[in-house]
């Protein structure tokens, strides 16, 4: 059985010179056995005829809320009501912001305000425009409302500028469609470890060795897995957030030689591992049960050796598991980061440069390049680190398939 057989999509056209990539998407749709509704607002049909859309999708394409030539098609409260998923690709600034404000002022946005099911919006535009203020805040206010943003990719648009803006690859759409229909990602049902935040490595019961990290990397890939229907274990050092939901098992840390060893526990039986924790690299070789007292000190010496390589060990021991570690760096991030996915055998490296703004430890947000064994190289611009968590696991799920 293909993989959206008797399933009911609606695909909303909008106004955008990116409406032509939509007729690749509702083939690519039929072809995993979608029976698809194509909706054109107005502005749409100067870009593409609605007959192309019917020839290929086998049904009437709806463009008007009133049929003036009375014949039979479904109204939006009916299609909503057969409907599984309504995808609007591309959607413009005025659809999103149409969509944000409750508008209901032709057929495609009337069914949006009638939905009982998943929608997901895959914006185009120009770059300047898909930047500012207005659109940004009318996107963050659908994501809170459950509505999915398939982000525009960074490149060069209709009118010359270059920059985040064109509509996300028809591959990635309709990935995105199946993994919202059908539970048929790859991480489903299998065991995700995730570790985040920093290790402590204790001078005296008062001091210690750590970094800056937060955790919120580690705990967005934590949550991103399990919506994806994962068994999710996030091994965490010390951090202030909000526990993770329900659906993901939590295992508080101090030290890296406690990450090692719960790491040991579950590794064996993991699918995938992210090691996104920016463990202590060195230790004190000499650790003072009573706090070291400044007074009578003019100065401190302080011998250190070496921690585990955690991330080396488990590219040694692994048996077919994807192994994902992270490269925090400060010059050189692609060789850098290539040497350590080379020399720790890991499937997938994501290297930051923590010195760029929001880039850095303990901030939302990230701008990571992902580099796998084979060296092909993906550079992810500033996001937040929960949609940088689904772009990670997204090339996860990608190497997950190829060793099927």
């Amino acid at each position: 059985m293909k993989m959206l057989s008797q399933k009911e999509i609606v695909l909303g056209v909008t106004g955008s010179i990116a409406a032509y990539k939509s007729v690749e998407i509702l083939r690519g749709l039929r072809r995993l056995g979608a029976a698809v509704t194509v909706v054109m607002t107005r502005n749409a049909i100067e870009f593409i005829s609605p007959l192309t859309f019917q020839t290929l999708s086998g049904q009437k394409t709806i463009t008007t809320l009133f049929d003036a030539t009375g014949e039979c098609r479904p109204e939006h409260i009916a299609l909503s009501q057969k409907a599984d998923l309504l995808l609007v690709a591309p959607a413009t600034a005025n659809l999103i912001g149409k969509f944000a404000g409750g508008i209901a002022d032709d057929f495609l946005t009337s069914l949006f305000l009638s939905m009982r099911v998943p929608v997901l919006l895959a914006p185009a535009m120009n770059p300047a425009m898909y930047a500012n203020p207005f659109v940004q805040r009318n996107l963050r206010l659908l994501e809170e409302m459950e509505i999915g943003i398939i982000e525009p990719s960074v490149g060069e648009v209709a009118c010359g500028e270059s920059g985040q803006g064109r509509l996300a690859p028809v591959e990635d759409i309709i990935d995105r469609v199946v993994q919202r229909l059908g539970g048929k990602s790859p991480l489903r049902k299998h065991k995700v470890l995730v570790t985040a935040g920093p290790t402590r490595e204790y001078l005296d019961p008062a001091r210690y060795l750590s970094n800056g990290s937060s955790g919120k990397m580690g705990f967005a890939l934590a949550k991103a897995a399990c919506q994806r229907g994962a068994e999710v274990i996030l091994i965490s050092g010390p951090n202030s957030l909000p526990r993770p939901c329900g659906g993901v098992e939590y295992i508080p840390v101090t030290s890296t030689q406690e990450m090692m060893q719960a790491l040991e526990r579950h590794f064996p039986s993991s699918a995938v591992t992210i090691m996104t924790a920016a463990v202590c690299d060195f230790k004190p070789v000499h650790q003072s049960s009573h706090k070291i007292k400044k007074s009578g000190l003019s100065e401190y010496s302080l011998e250190l050796e070496n921690t585990p390589d955690i991330l080396k060990h488990l590219g040694q021991i692994k048996n077919g598991q994807i192994l994902v570690g992270f490269a925090a760096e400060t010059d050189d991030v692609l060789a850098n980061a290539l040497t350590k996915l080379q020399e720790k055998n890991l499937d997938l490296i994501c290297g930051n440069d923590i010195t760029q703004a929001g880039a850095g430890f303990d901030g939302d947000t990230n701008i990571v390049t992902l580099i796998d064994a084979r060296q092909r190289i993906v550079h992810l611009p500033l996001m937040s680190k929960d949609k940088v968590a689904e772009k990670i696991l997204d090339k996860v799920e990608s190497l997950l398939r190829e060793k099927l």
